[in-house]
């Protein structure tokens, strides 16, 4: 194995990502045992110091520094050790380990448990009975968390095992991955460099669907689990292991029902913390961050009906149903939701983050940026706008996004089109709603409807001829709750950011961030109000970062993978010993 290819578990402070070319960002060795110990309980230490200074400069029209603006967690390490632990944390950076987690993610892959967006019930449609055999091949792959975590099935192929810990008056901690994956389209299948189901190892990366979205988190979590019980790690607290199997299919009958399992086992807010897949390590203006997601996006589909009188083509209006639709449409694309900063986007906590710690930073950006609590509007909106025109990226981090995915009409090349349909989705920008879609929709349509002579059912559930009807098939989601993200204790992202920062170092940034799409946390808002949508593996050398996901040769670098593998087992050790309530 080459050097470059090992990163021990847990490095000095200040020390970062392992560099094969030997520069000054080698990590350096860690000392294990006591040394450990007294080191986690000085960072311990010093985030709590590092935070009540931060909370001193958060003084209303006080202007602040710019690190005081985007205060960084320090690495936080495990205090409980004992030998067992100490071997296991030597283990994975082993080549037996690199060798064994290859072959358990590879088998993983192998499995294509595609879901669909048409499926049936479970229990009804034969396409479900893909996901037996994941479970099948988590139980022979996986036996001591078989053995000694229990194991409910809901839904029939929902996967919820539980941790029991020693003290039941902590709240549990939910770790999420989904088993399914996108399908590949057959026309494809040629296009891979390996085929999608191989789970082919070519000596860096693992090849196929679902190695980075996200059977490498599924496969992360439960190696962690396996090792910490062969290392004899008993937690104090419940930790909960929920695997939905159709997340790529609007995740109704998976999580759906996992959540309310959780719901009704807990109640609300009955759980600390969840931690899901969601936003990678990615570098930002010649600096990496680590954006965990603690808000997602809103989600609307619009369903548009014109309705036109028929007739003959040789006779034509001047404009047919097609050609008013297109009208339409036209006029929703040159109306474009303007970009706005709501206050509780996170993204302005990160280009907050950006200025303090990245070298290319756009200067005529740091110069809008707020400097105190109250902030400047004017200039915050002078900021969307210019993030905006950088990139359609960064625009729709903070601007709600409208496509038209979806068009319909005509049967017959001499028959005028009587119904003419299109469908229009929305991502709703936070701290915005489905209500303001619908009046902007509204007002568009009332327009073309005006122009026409046409009737307007504006979502009133209704449809008539000579008329445009708004509707939706299926209710919106709006904008999650936004996740807490103070530092003044061991918070849960305090705790999600000191592990990450322990594991490579004060290199690497920490930054809220936010999901321009949807998890299967969307089940979940009301049994914690601590969601983190994070993929904490990383490899440098890989900048892209995401794998391929949803596309043609999606893969992994094993590296990545180890490192989520680290991350959760570090993770599980420092939720364990918070205090949380």
């Amino acid at each position: 194995m080459a050097d470059y290819e090992k990163l021990p578990l847990v490095q000095q402070h200040g020390a970062a990502f392992n560099d094969p070319n030997g520069s000054a960002r080698r990590p350096r060795t860690t000392h294990r045992g006591l040394i450990m110990t007294v080191f986690a309980l000085i960072a311990g230490y010093s985030l709590l110091v590092h935070s009540k200074d931060y909370l001193r400069d958060l003084v209303p029209g006080e202007s602040q520094s710019a690190e005081a603006r985007c205060p960084q967690v320090e690495p936080l390490l495990p205090v409980r050790q004992t030998d067992s632990l100490s071997e296991l944390e030597q283990y994975l950076d082993s080549g037996k380990f690199r060798n064994e987690t290859i072959a358990r993610l590879s088998g993983a892959v192998q499995v294509p448990s595609e879901s669909y967006d048409d499926l049936g019930p479970v229990g009804e449609d034969k396409r479900w009975d893909t996901m037996y055999d994941v479970a099948a091949y988590l139980k022979k792959t996986f036996p001591l968390v078989h053995s000694k975590l229990q194991l409910e099935k809901v839904n029939t192929h929902g996967l919820l095992y539980t941790w029991a810990g020693s003290d039941t008056s902590l709240k549990p901690t939910v770790l999420m991955a989904h088993q399914d994956v996108v399908p590949v389209a057959a026309s494809t299948v040629n296009q891979w460099t390996h085929p999608p189901y191989s789970g082919f190892y070519d000596g860096k990366y693992i090849w196929g669907r679902g190695s980075s979205d996200c059977k490498n988190t599924l496969i992360g979590i439960l190696e962690s689990v396996e090792l910490l019980l062969d290392a004899g790690f008993e937690p104090k607290r419940t930790f909960i292991l929920s695997f939905g199997f159709d997340e790529e299919s609007s995740g109704n009958q998976g999580a759906g029902h996992l959540g309310e399992a959780l719901l009704e086992r807990y109640g609300e807010n009955g759980v600390a913390l969840i931690v899901d897949e969601g936003s990678a390590i990615m570098p930002f203006w010649g600096s990496y961050f680590a954006t965990p997601g603690v808000v997602e996006k809103g989600y609307m589909d619009v369903d548009v009906i014109v309705r036109m009188p028929g007739g003959h083509s040789s006779v034509p209006p001047a404009h047919t149903g097609i050609g008013v639709m297109s009208e339409f449409i036209a006029l929703v694309e040159n109306n474009r939701y303007e970009p706005h900063f709501d206050s509780e986007n996170p993204f302005l906590q990160a280009l907050q983050c950006g200025a303090a710690y990245s070298p290319e930073f756009p200067p005529s950006w740091k110069k809008l940026l707020p400097t105190n609590k109250g902030g400047d509007r004017h200039k915050t909106e002078k900021l969307a706008h210019a993030v905006a025109a950088s990139s359609d990226m960064l625009k729709y981090l903070f601007t709600t996004s409208v496509a038209v995915d979806i068009i319909g009409g005509g049967v017959k090349a001499n028959a005028l089109p009587e119904r003419t349909t299109a469908l229009i989705n929305h991502r709703i920008n936070i701290g915005s709603s489905s209500t303001d879609v619908k009046k902007h929709l509204t007002h568009l349509a009332s327009k073309i409807t005006q122009k026409y002579n046409l009737t307007l059912h504006a979502f009133d559930g209704e449809e008539t001829p000579s008329s445009i009807t708004l509707s939706l098939s299926k209710d919106p989601l709006e904008p999650a709750p936004v996740t807490p993200t103070e530092i003044d204790s061991l918070t849960p992202y305090a705790i999600l950011s000191g592990t990450t920062r322990a594991l490579y170092g004060e290199e690497l940034y920490v930054s809220p961030g936010l999901m321009t799409g949807n998890t299967d946390t969307r089940y979940y808002w009301g049994v914690t109000k601590h969601i983190f949508r994070y993929a904490p593996g990383w490899d440098p050398e890989d900048e892209g970062g995401l794998g391929n996901i949803h596309t043609v040769d999606e893969r992994i670098s094993v590296l990545n993978h180890i490192n989520v593998v680290k991350w959760y087992t570090m993770f599980v050790r420092n939720v364990d010993e918070a205090e949380l309530s």
